[in-house]
């Protein structure tokens, strides 16, 4: 008995161990993201020593370790890292309007390798397209807790995903946006829904639902059956 003790205590040491701590984003979050997720940008730049320190330690994380990792603590950890390195590009760029405008002519500033990730430097786009969508496929929620530094976007939520509670942030960082009127609602005979559904549709939609299937359970009205008219997204930067 006692042997079997010992091992489960060494297999929960070591699992505490391979957690990894998501602290310091959440200190920066509180500091910097108010309660509508609009973010202070200038304070953050001239207090960013967490934020570059977070990144460095998520940056030092390798493959093998993550790999390790439950499903809810591998997409916290890539969560985290989307909307820790979007801060970071915007601040190593202020001040901006829109994060639109640090791309090139040609080039769009989601595919810069700006993210420190397994030893190698990816884009977000890697980040968002190549693992959080693939590996995470039937998790659509994902689209609600990415935040690209836009009004448009959801409101980045002023405290870091964790797995243990992982679950229910998605699931509020849903009901928020989709209760926001100015982005969905039900009007008359129409579905007025934010572009984020008309992008990414097909992760909405598995198994046979529509959008309107998705949304109904958030939206006051009934929207089945109705048509679909997408609204303008607003690029401008999500700043305080």
């Amino acid at each position: 008995m006692k042997s079997h003790l010992a091992l489960l205590s060494i297999l929960l040491y070591t699992s505490s161990l391979q957690a990894f701590d998501h602290g310091l984003f959440d200190k920066v979050l509180k500091r910097h993201v108010d309660s509508s997720g609009q973010v202070a940008y200038a304070s953050l730049l001239a207090a960013r020593t967490d934020l570059d320190l977070y990144l460095q330690k998520t940056g030092s994380v390798p493959q093998a370790t993550f790999d390790s990792w439950n499903a809810a603590e591998q997409l916290a950890f890539l969560i985290n890292i989307y909307n820790a390195e979007t801060l970071q590009f915007i601040i190593d760029n202020y001040p901006t309007k829109s994060i639109k405008k640090l791309g090139g002519l040609l080039s769009s500033p989601w595919k810069k390798d700006v993210v420190v990730l397994f030893g190698k430097k990816e884009s977000l786009d890697h980040v968002e397209h190549e693992l959080i969508r693939v590996d995470f496929a039937s998790e659509p929620r994902i689209h609600f807790a990415l935040v690209c530094a836009a009004k448009g976007c959801p409101p980045l939520r002023n405290e870091a995903f964790v797995a243990s509670r992982l679950d229910a942030q998605l699931e509020e960082q849903t009901r928020t946006f989709l209760t926001d009127t100015e982005k969905n609602r039900v009007v008359y005979d129409k579905l007025i829904i934010y572009p984020i559904f008309d992008w990414y549709g097909g992760d909405f939609t598995k198994n046979g639902r529509t959008l309107n299937d998705y949304v109904a359970p958030y939206l006051p009205g009934d929207p089945a059956g109705k048509p679909i008219e997408f609204t303008f997204y607003d690029w401008n930067l999500n700043e305080q």
